[in-house]
């Protein structure tokens, strides 16, 4: 059974600091695309940051500089580190892992945690 558990989600004043964490388990976790997305009320799912099995990362513009993704993968374990929170972060984030092979493509997602950053 595959399990993405996110957690260090909650309440930030903005310009501080927050460090998210998913831990993995029931897949090769180092065979993974790891990834944070986002979805804030009323607005749709989408990227902030993306890690490679091979260590190669992906931002969305609007983190770039502030927010930084990394891996553990002796814990399984994938973070997000967020400086300089905005209010416009507040959203819940969720984990992702994803893997293309040649037996096929698999998807799959954490239940989420909230980060509300206060003005």
């Amino acid at each position: 059974q595959v399990r993405l558990v996110e957690s260090g989600g909650g309440l930030v004043q903005a310009g501080g600091s927050l460090r998210l964490s998913c831990a993995a388990s029931g897949i090769i976790f180092s065979a993974n695309t790891m990834g944070w997305y986002r979805q804030a009320p009323g607005k749709q799912r989408e990227l902030v940051a993306t890690i490679t099995s091979g260590g190669g990362t992906n931002y969305a513009d609007f983190v770039k500089g502030r927010f930084t993704i990394s891996r553990d993968n002796a814990k399984n374990t994938v973070y997000l580190q967020m400086n300089s929170a905005k209010p416009e972060d507040t959203a819940v984030y969720y984990c992702n892992a994803h893997r293309r092979s040649w037996i096929g493509e698999s998807d799959y997602w954490g239940q989420g945690t909230q980060v509300t950053v206060s003005s």
